[in-house]
Order: structure tokens, then sequence, then C-alpha cells
């Protein structure tokens, strides 16, 4: 049976101290990322980027800003989100964003039963 594609492990992209240094990577990996991608256009989770979608996403960017929310978090989970989302390769603050979003998400999904 095939995995899910976020069942798979993720890939995780290095920081690089040099162009040349993130070209030789990217070159090196080439196929696994290939494949991956194949793989996700062939389950939809990949799909392609219209010339509509994409004027869309421009629109909705140029929506006035989210509220600004000063939160307490602690320096040990502060740490943790900056390792993650460095492996990541995101900002962490976006990748804290991600995180709410997803758990909020999740916990309405199964309050509503779908």
């Amino acid at each position: 049976m095939k995995k899910k594609l976020e069942e798979q492990p993720e890939h995780v992209i290095p920081a690089f101290a040099t162009e040349a240094e993130e070209a030789e990577w990217w070159y090196q990996n080439r196929n696994a990322h290939g494949k991956h991608l194949v793989a996700a256009v062939k389950s939809g989770e990949a799909q392609v980027l219209t010339k509509e979608k994409l004027l869309a996403r421009i629109a909705a960017s140029k929506k006035t800003a989210a509220p600004t929310v000063a939160l307490r978090i602690p320096e040990a989970d502060l740490a943790l989100a900056r390792k993650q989302a460095a492996q990541k390769g995101l900002p962490y603050q976006t990748y804290i964003k991600s995180l709410l979003h997803e758990t909020l998400a999740k916990r309405e999904k199964q309050k509503t039963g779908w």
C-alpha cells in the first residue's frame, strides 16, 4: 500500500553558506525531489498555478494586514519553534502561525464531526 504524501518523511532543506553549495545540494538531490514532485502531481496534492489563481493570491495578499497579537512564550518553546522553523526553511513567526492555524482547524473539524 502506498503512503500518502503527508505520511512520507519530510525533505529537509539545509541552510547553505554559499550559492554554489546550495546549487550542488539541489543537483545531488534532484532525483529525490523530482520523484516527490511527480508523486504529488499524481495524487493531486500539487496543482498547476493558473494565472487566475496567481492573480487571486496576489489580490488576497494586498488585503489589510492581520491584527498584531503579543504572546508570552516560554523560552524553551520559542527555541524549539525556531529550530523546527529553520529545518523547514521558514521564518519562526510564520511557522508558529501555521502551527496555530493547523491546530485550530483540526480542533474545529473534530468539534463539527467532519
